[in-house]
């Protein structure tokens, strides 16, 4: 028996073991991350904090727009069509949507740097009437979601693509940052250091425009061999490092440049990028000549090391040795960030790969005992129409409850927020007060349980995250619990200590002004719903 085929024996019998594990309820691991308080905090089977995200791809209508924007109907159909893709995710407690929002040097908003993207209306450059980023933005906030925009950086389609938007493509009014490549293929240029400039100015007007929550950085990379790419006549012959150095140092230009703009603007803005799967070779195993490192001259690793990059999404789009060694890799090299690897689900439809159900879910479960921060799935036409019952797995197995996001505490801002200063229950609605602090916008989490006080450690209790407003309408779930709390949440993620309400047997008589008690300065005490006075903290 050679010992290749006895490490796939290895690796096949640990995705067993812990697909096993994971399925029995009391099952307990323990996260193994650098720092667990800004990755998963852990109660029972489920993380308190995990990203669960879903690349939604809008290349093409792949998962949306199907329907084309041309009339005032059209775009109602368009947004009721993302609306229910955006329903079927909060179903799942999915809290991470990567929103393609640049897709080949075209956009999903009015940009004074590149045309409308073709796909929302069929026709290319062609205005649909309405801010479809803006209108993810607002419905992904509304069901708690973060919204990440996903920018594709490096490739811009074909002459003939580009020939569409006129005298607004990008090789109409940069011919200089643009190269054709093998099959009529054009590519950005990473040996030129304008090429970072501009697509950090993408992203610059993407996060003054826009309350997004993240910036994902897509094709971040030279392109692969096949479209036999070579910018090598910009390498300076003169140069004290080597040609591989000197174009992963290339893309590394466009990470920094690209972190420098955003954090600059707003630093609770989220950067992340997804890079080949597989990082590098493992001390045992190939990545078969398809790692970032060597093969497309990314070094992810070195953006998290330099906090470049908030969090990766590596696209894993492998099983067995092909996925297992590579997942244990980049657990050892995030530098306490989170890493999720993207699974690459669309195998499991037939007409894409010969994926089980099983394989995905004892990828999820390693995904998880490695404890690096969550998953995220492509993409998510393949998650919503259920493929082999994914859809099904996710929402009863895997994401029962809502979680939170990271903690970004290698920010440097650590400082919890100041809670909520008065909580009250009236008429099916929890009401509290802001507190005054309100650095970069503050967020509510609203937790529950039928003991008190409500433990705010357990996944379980967790019933809305992120909530906008300082009032939220108890959902099925929660009107069977008696007992409420909600925190205060910062845009790094920093929660504060709990404010803790009893749900009262009797409601207030319905002529008491909520807004107006609530608001009423109270100093000192508070009155409970019981009656009793409590102290203040």
């Amino acid at each position: 028996m050679t010992n290749r085929y006895k490490a796939s024996l290895i690796w096949a019998f640990l995705s067993l073991v812990t697909a096993t594990l994971w399925a029995q309820p009391n099952t307990y691991f323990t996260s193994h991350s650098n720092d667990k308080s800004s990755l998963n905090e852990w109660t029972g089977n489920h993380p308190l904090r995990e990203t669960r995200a879903v690349w939604l791809t809008t290349i093409g209508g792949l998962d949306w727009p199907r329907i084309h924007a041309t009339d005032a109907s059209g775009r109602e159909r368009q947004k009721q069509e993302l609306i229910r893709i955006l329903d079927n995710y909060q179903r799942a407690n999915i809290n991470t949507v990567i929103f393609q929002t640049r897709v080949r040097a075209a956009l999903l908003y009015p940009s004074k740097i590149e045309p409308w993207e073709l796909s929302l209306t069929g026709t290319a450059g062609m205005n649909p009437g309405y801010d479809p980023l803006a209108f993810c933005i607002e419905e992904c906030h509304k069901r708690g979601m973060e919204l990440h925009a996903w920018v594709v950086c490096i490739p811009i389609g074909t002459k003939e693509r580009q020939t569409k938007y006129g005298a607004q493509s990008l090789i109409r009014k940069h011919p200089e940052l643009v190269k054709t490549a093998k099959g009529g293929e054009m590519f950005m240029i990473p040996g030129k250091a304008e090429t970072a400039d501009y697509i950090a100015n993408i992203c610059r007007e993407i996060v003054e425009n826009y309350d997004v929550d993240g910036i994902s950085l897509d094709y971040i990379r030279y392109p692969e061999s096949t479209f036999a790419y070579s910018d090598d006549e910009l390498y300076p012959r003169s140069s004290s490092i080597s040609k591989a150095d000197w174009r992963r140092e290339n893309i590394t230009r466009i990470v920094r440049r690209v972190h420098d703009v955003v954090k600059s603007i707003k630093p609770w803005v989220k950067l992340s990028s997804s890079p080949i799967g597989k990082y590098r070779d493992t001390s045992r195993y190939s990545a078969g000549g398809w790692n970032a490192y060597n093969a497309v001259w990314q070094d992810p690793v070195l953006w998290l090391k330099e906090n470049w990059q908030d969090m990766l999404f590596p696209m894993m789009y492998f099983t067995g040795n092909n996925y297992y060694p590579f997942l244990y890799q980049w657990a050892e090299n995030a530098y306490g960030h989170p890493i999720c690897p993207g699974l690459g689900i669309y195998f499991l439809d037939p007409r894409e790969g010969r994926w089980t159900l099983n394989e995905v879910r004892a990828e999820m479960h390693s995904a998880r005992n490695v404890g690096i921060g969550g998953i995220a799935f492509y993409r998510g036409e393949f998650l919503t129409k259920n493929c082999k019952g994914i859809y099904d797995t996710a929402c009863r197995e895997f994401f029962p409850y809502p979680a939170l996001t990271a903690r970004m505490t290698w920010m440097g801002d650590t400082i919890a927020p100041q809670a909520p200063t008065y909580i009250i229950y009236k008429e099916g609605t929890l009401h509290w007060q802001a507190p005054q602090s309100t650095r970069g916008g503050l967020l509510y989490n609203v937790y529950g349980s039928n003991l008190y006080p409500v433990d705010v450690t357990k996944a379980e209790n967790l019933l809305a995250a992120r909530v906008r407003d300082t009032h939220w309408t108890l959902n099925a779930r929660a009107q069977k619990l008696r007992h409420y709390a909600v925190t205060t949440i910062d845009r790094f993620g920093n929660e504060s200590p709990a404010l803790q309400q009893e749900k009262p047997t009797v409601e207030l008589p319905k002529h008491i002004n909520v807004p107006r008690l609530i608001n009423r300065d109270l100093k000192g005490s508070t009155k409970t719903s019981k009656g009793k006075k409590k102290k203040k903290k």
